[in-house]
């Protein structure tokens, strides 16, 4: 899912956070979430609510299969 870590990436950058700050948000080790980035492994359900209750975005939009980040 290249979409979901080009989003990633994107958001964190945009808001000018920090990966353990993110990790942290969302209960896991930092490590996992670099993977995340990285496209080497993909969140669980629960995870992906969490980050995007974190990042206050769509889970569509996370997922690419939406380009408008607001929640409906």
């Amino acid at each position: 899912m290249p979409i979901l870590s080009e989003r990633l990436n994107q958001i964190k950058l945009d808001r000018n956070l920090l990966q353990k700050d993110i990790a942290e948000a969302v209960g896991v080790h930092v490590r996992t979430y670099q993977k995340y980035e990285k496209n080497e492994r993909i969140p669980d359900a629960n995870t992906i609510i969490k980050l995007c209750n974190y990042f206050n975005v769509s889970a569509d939009y996370l997922l690419g299969l939406s380009d408008n980040p607001e929640k409906r």
